[in-house]
């Protein structure tokens, strides 16, 4: 058996480095593929350390087994599929290797020689470097079409970016295929142009050097410096922690040096890092649970050096030209867990962002003043899109990107939505659209609950469901044909999208669609779903599944027309040829009521369980008094209605219950 994934067979794939990082990215591909019964081989020139990489891997398959992550019979399989090994001859016949090894060129050259001697030109060769570019690393290789860095993040098995660098000479369907490959085994990819250090790690290795010139200009404590730079970013913990957690140092020391001949004289290793290394030492941290108290005045200082710095780093990085606004700020967050730079700055206000790095460079006068940033300026903030539009012959295929909340919807996603349907609408060489979601879990998983959670009254309740309604119409108002390409679940707000569009296909076998979740969390859906469900389903169907909140596989979706298709080969391929079968006339779109009728049901008896009583009799009226109603008048309705379950004791329940206990917790609802 193999892995198959567009231009891409990988029947055996080998890891080199049972290092630090090695092991997991081996862990990683175990985890996805041995299902596939790919070979996977770990090889280092240590017996040691594949001693120590296999004992690692074991116990956290071994973790995974204990809390129902794996079953046993998976966890027995991600065991058994991986070699450990130090004969490296182990690596021919692999299809795809990835470099792990000491950040050292000279090793680098002599590991992927050797590589070259045992595998054909069909292989792919990836180095996970951190810092150094793909021409230096493979630059006595033959075939250098294949050729890449795939630059992963700590820990690599779990957090989801990696950074992939194409250098001068590869292939770009080789870039694309592994674009595509890397998001269809759970990762999260960004291409970045080829420059020392990428795109992520000069902002990591910025902050920490800032860190340790505030701790030598006496701005703060080791442990006062990481609290505010923690809690002003918004990390998970802060620059000197993370430096201990990964064993940062010796690379941080080393990759700022090379960054002040590569890129500017700022970056430098200071004096206090040069004498950590040769201690071997850490950073004297806080230990879990302490609480460092830092005077206000001190705070602020310290609070403006790394606003400044961070967003002149990032600012920096776009002005290199290596990456683009939308990819940094969604890999700068989830690669360093902080937050995202040029969301962060937007909301701040562009002005005050420019007059803190403007400041931050008068200080640090080794800093240019970024010229992507005075642009920003000009035209009133960073330009940010969390939808990625590409062309696939004449269709626009349009990407919903948000994989840290799996692709949940909030009115600016949906503001940029609208947004580019108009561009696709108006555009003469596009004849129809394709909207689809990133990963292969979700299309997308909802709205935003704190959202939700924030609204008060009525009136408040009425606006956000019109408000949502009125960006989800600009999808049935389009002229052009609209194709939902289901690659995972739509629930809630996803599912009400999917069913604006004027067809819907999902990828084969999914066990779960669509589902509105709407009463477990104490409301009743505001986008549509009252009203577009029963209209296409019909409307006892539409109503259990909306009364009760149950999943609905792709299987019963095609059979109750929920879906059109279900798609065996690669969903968007299949997605754009049936949006071009809409246009010539080829296939017909379902046919669905949009004016009243007043050939309706009474609502069954139907055994709610735990659900809200209260929520039940509302949402009731919104399907059986809605379907009577044109569309238009039925919508409206429908915004009232999700109004009224502000006012409900049991909507402020539901919804802090789930905050508090996850999706899968019970409410305990009053029916009021």
């Amino acid at each position: 058996m193999a892995f198959k994934h567009r231009g891409l067979e990988i029947r055996k794939l080998s890891v080199i480095g049972a290092g630090q990082i090695g092991p997991d990215i081996c862990l990683h591909f175990a985890k996805t593929f041995w299902k596939d019964n790919v070979k996977l081989v770990l090889v280092d020139i240590s017996q040691e350390a594949l001693n120590t990489a296999k004992a690692k891997i074991e116990k956290k398959v071994a973790q995974g087994e204990e809390t129902g992550s794996f079953k046993p019979q998976a966890a027995e399989a991600i065991r058994n599929c991986i070699a450990y090994t130090t004969d490296y001859s182990a690596i021919e016949g692999t299809d795809l290797v990835v470099e792990a090894a000491t950040e050292d060129g000279d090793i680098k050259d002599r590991i992927f020689k050797q590589v070259e001697q045992l595998t054909d030109e069909s292989c792919i060769y990836l180095s996970n470097s951190s810092h150094m570019q793909p021409e230096v690393i493979f630059r006595n290789i033959g075939n250098k079409g294949r050729c890449l860095v795939a630059h992963y993040f700590f820990p690599a098995e779990r957090n989801p970016i990696v950074e992939l660098v194409p250098g001068k000479d590869t292939d770009s369907r080789t870039t694309a295929d592994l674009m595509s490959f890397y998001e269809a085994i759970g990762k999260v990819p960004i291409e970045v142009g080829s420059s020392y250090g990428y795109a992520i790690d000069p902002i990591f290795e910025g902050l920490c050097e800032l860190a340790i010139l505030c701790l030598e200009k006496g701005y703060g404590t080791i442990k006062e410096i990481d609290a505010v730079a923690q809690k002003t970013l918004k990390q998970g913990v802060g620059p000197f922690t993370a430096l201990n957690l990964t064993g940062g140092n010796p690379i941080t020391d080393h990759g700022l040096e090379e960054m002040r001949k590569t890129h500017i004289a700022w970056f430098r290793s200071p004096k206090a890092l040069q004498e950590m290394v040769a201690q071997k030492g850490k950073w004297d941290t806080a230990k879990r649970g302490e609480v460092v108290d830092v005077p206000s005045e001190k705070a602020e200082v310290i609070r403006k050096q790394f606003l400044g710095g961070y967003f002149a780093l990032c600012s920096y990085i776009i002005d290199r030209g290596i990456t683009n606004v939308n990819d940094l700020d969604m890999a700068t967050e989830i690669a360093l867990v902080i937050g995202a730079p040029f969301t962060m700055m937007n909301r701040l206000g562009i002005g005050k962002a420019h007059t803190l790095v403007r400041e931050w460079c008068d200080e640090h006068t080794d800093f240019p003043f970024p010229a992507s940033l005075d642009k920003a300026k000009t035209e009133g903030g960073w330009k940010i899109s969390r939808i990625v539009a590409r062309k696939q012959d004449s269709i626009a295929v349009l990407t919903i990107r948000r994989p840290k909340v799996l692709n949940a919807l909030n009115l600016e996603v949906l503001t940029e939505l609208k947004d580019e349907i108009g561009r696709a609408e108006t555009d003469p060489s596009v004849q129809g659209i394709v909207i689809t979601g990133f990963g292969t879990k979700a299309f997308v998983s909802g709205a935003d609950i704190n959202m939700l959670a924030a609204l008060q009254t009525p009136d408040e309740g009425y606006e956000n469901s019109h408000t949502f309604q009125e960006l989800i119409n600009t999808i049935e108002r389009c002229k052009k044909p609209t194709v939902c390409a289901l690659n995972g679940f739509a629930f809630g707000g996803g599912n009400e999208l999917a069913i604006t569009c004027t067809a819907r296909i999902a990828k084969k076998g999914l066990p779960v669609v669509a589902c509105q979740p709407e009463v477990n969390l104490g409301f009743i859906p505001g986008s549509g779903g009252t009203q577009r469900l029963p209209r296409l389903v019909g409307v006892d169907v539409a109503a259990e599944i909306l009364r009760t909140a149950r999943t609905v596989s792709a299987k019963e979706a095609l059979e109750i027309g929920l879906i059109d298709m279900e798609a065996e080969g690669d969903l968007i391929s299949e997605a754009v040829d049936f949006a071009k079968k809409l246009v010539k006339g080829e296939a017909k779109p379902r046919e669905w009521m949009k004016g009243g009728s007043e050939n309706v049901p009474q609502p069954k008896d139907l055994n709610i369980g735990h659900l809200s009583k209260k929520i039940d009799d509302i949402l009731n009226r919104a399907i059986y008094e809605g379907i009577r109603l044109p569309l238009k008048e039925a919508l409206e309705l429908e915004s009232r209605l999700f109004g009224e379950c502000v006012l409900s004791e049991d909507m402020h329940i539901g919804l802090e219950n789930f905050k508090k206990n996850g999706a899968k917790a019970k409410a305990d609802f009053i029916h009021r």
